[in-house]
C-alpha cells in the first residue's frame, strides 16, 4: 500500500501523487460551497453572517493544527525513504502522543478565549451569539481535526495520496447529510452545521486510523516503539510547529487585507468575495503540486538522493508554470461569467470588481507555483523553520498592501496583495533552497 518515490521518473511520480490531492482539494471546495448554501438557505442571513464572521479565526486555529500535523509527517517520509522502519514507527508513535497533548492544550485555551477574541474582532452584536456558538463547537472538535490530519499526513508520507481523498469524500458526504438532518429535521441553528463538521471529521479520522492499522504492515508499532521519547518529540516539534505557525501568520495578513476591503463598501466586498471563491477553486492544481513536494522530497532526502530532489522541484515548477499560463487565459476569457455564478446580483460594478481582482491574482499564479513547490520542498528536506519565515514575509507584504498601497492607489492595491505576498515569499524561498541544498551537501561530505 506504500509508494516509493525514490526511483522512477520524478515528473510522472509527482503527477500521479498530485492528481488525487487535486481532486480532494476540489471536492473540499465544492463541499464548502454547498455547506454555505445550506446554512444560508435554511437558517437565513443572520446565522450565515455569524458563521462567516468566524472564518478568519477558524483558519487561524485550525490552520495551525493542520500545519503541525503535516510537519509531523516529514520525519516519517524521511525514515521511509531511508528504509529505517523502526525509527519510522517511533516517529509515528510520538506524533500520536504529541497530537493528544496539543489537542488538550489548544482546545482548553482557545475555547476559553473565544468570547474575548470575537469581541476583539468587532463581531457585530446582532450576529455575535451565532458566531460564538458555532466557533466554540468547532474548536471543541479540535481533537478530531488532529486525528484526521495526522493520519492523512502519515498515509501521504508513505506515498498513498488516494486513500485520504476517499475518506475526505466520505466525510464530506456525511457532513452535508448531517447538515440537512440537524437543520431541517431537528430544527437546530448554527450548532447543527458545527456538530456536523465535528462528527464527520471524527468519522474520517477513525476511517484513516483503521485503514492505517489494517493495510500498512510497516506501521505495526511494538510496545517498545510506543514509548514517549524526548529526542523524537523535539524533532517533530521542530518540523511541525513552524508549519503550523506559517498558516496562522498568513491568516494575520489576510485579516489586514479584509479590513481594507471592508473599507470600500459592500459592493467591493461582494465582488472580492466572489473572486476569492473562484480563486480557491481554480488554484487547486497549483496547491496540489506544491503539497506533493513535501513527501516526495522527504522520501528522497531520507534515501540520500539529493539530485532527485532538485530534479523533482524543477519538473514540478515547470508543470506549474504551464498550468498557471492556462489558468490565466481561462480567467481572462471566463472570469466575468464565473463571477456571476457566485453573486446574487448582476450589477456591472460588482462583476467588474470581481473580474479585476481575478485577473491580477491569476497573473501572479506563476509566482504562487514557486511559493508552493519551493516551500514544500524545503520542508521535506527538513528545514521546516523556513516555512514560518516565508509566512511572515507574506504577512508583511499583505499588511503593506492594505495599510500603504491601498491608500495610495485605491482598489488596485487590493488586487496586488496576493502577487506582492508571493513576490516577497519567493525572494526568500529561492535563495533559501540553494542554501539548504549547500548545507546538506556539506553534511553528506
Amino acid at each position: 500500500m506504500t509508494k516509493d518515490m525514490t526511483s522512477g521518473n520524478p515528473l510522472k511520480l509527482i503527477i500521479g501523487f498530485a492528481i488525487p490531492m487535486f481532486l480532494g482539494m476540489l471536492f473540499q471546495q465544492f463541499y464548502s460551497m454547498v455547506d454555505t448554501v445550506i446554512v444560508g438557505k435554511f437558517l437565513g442571513v443572520g446565522p450565515l453572517a455569524g458563521v462567516g464572521s468566524t472564518s478568519s479565526l477558524n483558519f487561524l486555529v485550525i490552520g495551525f493544527c493542520t500545519g503541525v500535523c503535516n510537519g509531523f509527517a516529514i520525519p516519517v517520509s524521511q525514515m521511509f525513504g531511508a528504509k529505517r522502519d523502526s525509527e519510522l514507527r517511533r516517529f509515528v508513535a510520538n506524533s500520536a502522543w504529541l497530537c493528544v497533548i496539543f489537542s488538550v492544550v489548544i482546545t482548553t485555551a482557545i475555547v476559553a478565549c473565544c468570547q474575548p477574541l470575537l469581541t476583539l474582532m468587532h463581531t457585530p452584536e446582532d450576529i455575535f451569539e451565532y458566531a460564538y456558538v458555532y466557533i466554540v463547537i468547532i474548536f471543541l472538535g479540535i481533537p478530531t481535526t488532529f486525528l484526521y490530519n495526522v493520519t492523512a499526513a502519515i498515509i501521504r508520507s508513505l506515498g498513498d495520496s488516494r486513500s485520504p481523498v476517499v475518506f475526505l469524500a466520505i466525510a464530506s458526504g456525511i457532513n452535508i447529510v448531517l447538515d440537512i438532518v440537524f437543520i431541517v429535521a431537528f430544527h437546530m441553528g448554527v450548532e447543527g452545521p458545527a456538530l456536523a463538521t465535528v462528527i464527520s471529521q471524527g468519522i474520517s479520522g477513525l476511517l484513516s486510523l483503521f485503514y492505517m492499522k489494517k493495510k500498512f504492515e510497516i506501521l505495526r508499532i511494538s510496545k517498545e516503539e510506543w514509548k514517549m521519547r524526548g529526542s523524537y518529540m523535539k524533532t517533530l516539534c521542530y518540523m511541525g510547529i513552524p508549519m503550523g505557525l506559517q498558516y496562522s501568520v498568513t491568516a494575520i495578513g489576510t485579516l489586514v487585507i479584509q479590513a481594507a476591503i471592508n473599507g470600500f463598501g459592500s459592493m467591493t466586498v461582494a465582488g472580492v468575495t466572489a473572486a476569492q471563491r473562484i480563486n480557491a477553486f481554480i488554484s487547486c492544481p497549483i496547491e496540489a503540486i506544491g503539497a506533493t513536494m513535501a513527501p516526495y522530497s522527504g522520501q528522497n532526502m531520507g534515501a540520500g538522493k539529493l539530485d532527485r530532489v532538485g530534479k523533482g522541484l524543477r519538473d514540478a515548477s515547470l508543470l506549474g508554470f504551464v498550468i498557471s499560463a492556462v489558468l490565466f487565459v481561462f480567467v481572462l476569457l471566463t472570469g466575468k461569467q464565473l463571477s456571476l455564478l457566485f453573486l446574487d446580483t448582476a450589477d456591472a460594478q460588482v462583476v467588474a470588481y470581481s473580474y479585476r481582482f481575478l485577473v491580477f491574482t491569476a497573473a501572479g499564479y506563476c509566482l504562487l507555483v514557486l511559493v508552493n513547490t519551493v516551500r514544500f520542498t524545503i520542508q521535506g528536506m527538513g528545514f521546516s523553520v523556513f516555512a514560518i519565515t516565508s509566512g511572515v514575509l507574506e504577512m508583511i507584504a499583505r499588511s503593506l498592501a492594505g495599510l500603504v498601497v491601498v491608500p495610495l492607489i485605491g482598489y488596485t492595491g487590493i488586487c496586488l496583495a496576493h502577487p506582492m505576498a508571493w513576490i516577497f515569499a519567493d525572494a526568500f524561498l529561492i535563495p533559501a533552497f540553494f542554501y539548504c541544498k549547500k548545507k546538506i551537501v556539506g553534511l553528506y561530505k
